[in-house]
């Protein structure tokens, strides 16, 4: 169906910011809101090279174990101006942090090429656990490492996966109740096509499979954004199209759901769906709008998706993206999307100003949506948005950190936690609301 530094340092508490629709009443929301929501801010006792900025990566998991760990995977500064050292920063409950390198072969860490967009990495941590990272691919053969142990050396298992020799991109990585993992990415580097792929950690088997080519199409390459798995274990899935071979402006943001029980595929009103999908079968959410056009020029100013998140309400998706449309003076303004019914409803949730290709999505029982996002320029760039009635509130994030980049994952206390490279300065920081 096609559907239209250690230690923690507290911040100040954030400061309100523009809102979409000022008025006294909003205005004293956000601002009661922003007292209640201060982020504690730490920045990670390791340097960051620049190149450790992406859009549609996981680089953040959290685990409850006799309290709340983080783990970071990031780059480190490499051997030269033009490489890196992909690492995990390990925060454990105590606030300690410790520092896990990945390591090749030989015994060594891990080097890569820089690739601002691609070479960035993902984590996840199965039910046993084990850490799981995928970096610095762009149309490479798989770069895997994990541990063998909880609290073991992070080694390259990268023979262990599937589709060998195959050119792999935007791994996003998540994981199941149960303890397995799922992944998503790229898969291919034709010219014509380039596939999505789902595949699935069995943690009890310690074994990676393919679960399907869950979107394809002639001329067409498909973006992974996000996936997270819903406590019945279904695997909802997000991603973008875009004309092949590649672009850095998307179209037809896209949903699908995986039901591991039936081996069946939905979109978000329950309807089959047979795989692999196309841009004609996709459960769409953002369609072409006027003036849109599908285009491999990298300066390209039409209208375009760039970047989506993905979070659940239960099992109902609910989607932060940034769309430039014709009529929004070249910006990308942020979206937040969920399905009614047969179609998707939309919500503006920032128009103030450019943004960058950098997101996250939080579901809260109090706040409900919280969608953070990062402006192009100002003293304080990362900013939560939420709607405490019907409109739309921001609010600085990470108060006097200037950080450029993000990702957010939710704990299992119910806790925000931020992940915040500083490019400029090659500085990560931790923050938590």
């Amino acid at each position: 169906m096609r559907r239209p530094t250690a230690r923690a340092a507290a911040a100040s508490a954030a400061a309100l910011a523009a809102l979409l629709t000022p008025g006294p009443a909003a205005q004293a929301a956000g601002t009661d809101r922003a007292a209640a929501a201060a982020t504690v801010i730490e920045k990670v006792p390791y340097a960051m090279d620049s190149s450790n900025q992406a859009a549609w990566w996981t680089p953040a998991a959290t685990y409850k174990g006799r309290g709340q760990y983080t783990y970071f995977a990031f780059n480190e500064p490499g051997a030269t101006a033009a490489t890196h050292r992909p690492a995990i920063a390990r925060r454990d409950p105590d606030g300690v942090w410790s520092r896990l390198p990945l390591l090749a072969a030989n015994g060594q860490q891990a080097e890569f090429p820089d690739d601002n967009g691609h070479n960035q990495p993902s984590v996840a941590r199965d039910g046993s656990g084990r850490l799981h990272v995928f970096t610095s691919m762009h149309a490479n053969p798989w770069r895997y490492f994990r541990t063998e142990a909880p609290g073991g050396s992070v080694t390259d298992h990268s023979a262990e996966l599937p589709d060998q020799g195959e050119a792999i991109t935007y791994p996003v990585v998540t994981t199941a109740p149960n303890g397995d993992l799922y992944l998503a990415a790229r898969v291919g580097a034709g010219s014509d096509q380039r596939p999505g792929k789902l595949y699935r950690w069995d943690n009890a088997a310690s074994r990676w499979s393919v679960v399907a080519t869950f979107a394809v199409a002639l001329n067409r390459s498909v973006y992974p954004d996000d996936l997270t798995v819903d406590a019945a274990g279904r695997v909802h899935l997000l991603y973008e199209w875009a004309k092949a071979p590649a672009t850095a402006f998307r179209h037809q943001l896209s949903y699908l759901r995986y039901d591991p029980a039936t081996g069946a595929f939905a979109d978000s009103a329950g309807a089959a769906v047979t795989t692999p999908v196309t841009p004609a079968t996709s459960d769409v959410i953002q369609e072409l709008t006027t003036g849109e056009e599908w285009s491999i020029d990298n300066a390209y100013p039409g209208p375009a998706v760039q970047s989506a998140k993905l979070t659940l309400d239960g099992s109902t998706p609910k989607v932060a993206y940034r769309y430039r449309s014709a009529d929004s003076g070249g910006d990308f303004r942020v979206y937040y999307a969920y399905p009614s019914g047969s179609s998707w409803l939309r919500q503006t949730v920032y128009a103030d100003g450019q943004t960058t290709a950098a997101l996250g999505i939080t579901w809260d029982e109090t706040d409900a949506g919280r969608v953070y996002y990062v402006t192009a320029s100002g003293t304080d760039r990362v900013f939560a948005a939420t709607r405490p009635g019907t409109t739309w509130t921001s609010q600085s994030a990470a108060p006097g950190v200037s950080a450029d980049r993000l990702a957010v994952r939710r704990d299992s206390d119910g806790n925000d936690v931020l992940y915040l490279p500083d490019t400029a300065h090659n500085s990560l920081y931790y923050g938590v609301r």
